[in-house]
């Protein structure tokens, strides 16, 4: 077992209200309101009360301060620092420039070649070049700023064209082991692939009120899973960056309504597909027609 449960929410929390309660008293507010923030909802009706003195864990005394002197450390065993040792040769994490301090000395868990992905096209982003690398890290830094950039990319006709945008996100795809820059230019969402960025230039910072209205249009989709083969399992790994609320509606039948943002709405679709007859959808009828639509198309291509 690499984490084990003392690691986990519900004890991050108790350690975040122990070290507020070790120097003055904690009120029953500041208390909910650490819950609220690093547990689950109904936490809220278990810790607070365990955490008195007639409760299974009496960490607080009659003062409401901690019964500890000293502030909560959980310190990483080995076998953890290996695995995320591990995590961080991946080239996509690199991205990002993660901290590595305190894993100097330790070797990795395992290597990314021993890592075998299936369902993955081939063509990913070239992370080890230094012109994407650089592109990136200049887009992720205008994310986190919220400034404006101008980017130069390649049009079909073969000639090169720069915008001016609003970084909002970087995206990944697993399917296609790409990262997508979502930003909007000329009051619309716009998807440019990061490996196809010629050059990236930051040129000022951009109001966000208006962009989260326009980016975040929220829709759901309804589906239809038959657990057959591991059906369900498949579904529920292949969505999972996506909210879901997931019902048993009889014998190895589900019905899952995805929430998706409307720009992820053709990738979605293309994943839908991929299942074949173990996934149907139900509804809406909109997004019902474009299904029905792309599998005509594929019908007349031959595919």
């Amino acid at each position: 077992m690499i984490f084990h449960e003392i690691y986990g929410n519900y004890y991050r929390t108790v350690a975040e209200i122990l070290d507020a309660a070790l120097k003055e008293e904690i009120s029953d507010k500041t208390i909910w309101k650490i819950v609220k923030e690093k547990a689950f909802a109904e936490s809220s009706l278990t810790i607070p009360k365990e955490l008195s003195e007639k409760g299974k864990w009496p960490l607080l005394n009659e003062e409401r301060r901690a019964v500890i002197h000293r502030k909560t450390s959980m310190p990483l065993t080995i076998m953890e620092k290996r695995w995320l040792k591990a995590l961080l040769a991946d080239p996509r994490i690199a991205l990002f420039q993660p901290d590595q301090t305190g894993l100097e000395d330790v070797e990795p868990l395992f290597q990314p070649k021993d890592i075998v992905l299936f369902d993955q096209f081939a063509d990913g982003d070239p992370y080890g070049d230094e012109t994407y690398t650089k592109i990136f890290r200049q887009i992720l830094s205008a994310v986190k700023k919220k400034n404006s950039i101008r980017v130069l990319y390649p049009l079909k006709n073969g000639t090169e064209k720069w915008i001016k945008c609003n970084p909002v996100r970087l995206e990944y795809s697993l399917r296609d082991d790409k990262f997508r820059l979502i930003s909007v230019y000329k009051g619309r969402i716009n998807t440019i692939s990061v490996s196809k960025i010629i050059q990236c230039e930051t040129v000022g910072s951009f109001r966000t009120a208006k962009i989260k209205k326009e980016v975040h249009d929220k829709r759901n989709v309804e589906l239809l899973v038959k657990d057959e083969r591991q059906a369900l399992e498949r579904v529920m790994m292949q969505f999972s960056i996506y909210q879901k609320a997931t019902e048993r509606i009889e014998e190895n039948s589900y019905r899952i309504t995805l929430t998706y943002e409307a720009e992820d709405e053709i990738d979605l679709m293309i994943q839908i597909l991929s299942f074949g007859t173990s996934l149907k959808v139900a509804g809406p009828e909109a997004f019902v027609e474009q299904i029905k639509n792309r599998l005509e198309m594929q019908k007349r291509c031959g595919h």
